[in-house]
């Protein structure tokens, strides 16, 4: 909870501020934790914004050990999306940071290695779910074949919902849109 805090004051901020007009005891203060209790939780000013780009990682890893090639991977969207509240409160504040880290390298920095990570779970759980090694060629593109169609997804709606509310099925309709394209191919 406290490390969400911290991640939310953040965002606010950097979105009123920017991120070079905010520092880390502005963030400590706007959180209402002490300087040490930010360091504690957090490696700097930008990554301390990490918790909220990957509180459904290992959510959808788990959804995708469950999922078989041939089936429709967008029901994975809903194992994910009704798994969690936290996902659905936090979005206007996670879409507010995807569109920060489109202009602020150190927020762009986060949220790519966010999905670097990500797509390492990805490809753990569809090796369990395939019985392939993690290191297969065929594990690693799907893995890397579904963390870009999602990333895709929420940047598209990002984008779309910059001037109006944060639409949270308009969020999930892209993310299945996003994973059938990628699962699809490009016939």
């Amino acid at each position: 909870m406290t490390r969400n805090e911290i991640a939310r004051a953040a965002v606010r901020l950097f979105s009123e501020r920017g991120v070079a007009g905010t520092s880390v005891e502005d963030i400590a203060v706007e959180a209402g934790v002490s300087l040490r209790t930010f360091w504690r939780y957090s490696s700097g000013k930008e990554s301390c914004v990490r918790p909220l780009l990957t509180t459904g990682t290992g959510l959808m890893a788990r959804a995708l050990e469950d999922w078989r090639p041939g089936d429709d991977v967008s029901g994975i969207v809903d194992e994910v999306w009704h798994a969690t509240d936290e996902a659905v409160t936090d979005l206007p504040t996670v879409l507010a940071l995807v569109r920060l880290a489109q202009r602020e390298p150190g927020l762009r920095a986060v949220w790519l290695q966010a999905h670097d990570d990500a797509e390492a779970a990805f490809a753990g759980a569809l090796a369990r779910a395939t019985g392939r090694p993690v290191d297969d060629l065929r594990v690693g593109v799907r893995a890397a074949m579904i963390n870009s169609a999602l990333r895709a997804a929420v940047e598209y709606h990002a984008r779309r919902t910059a001037d109006s509310d944060d639409d949270a099925e308009g969020l999930a309709d892209a993310m299945r849109e996003a994973l059938r394209t990628a699962v699809g191919g490009l016939a």
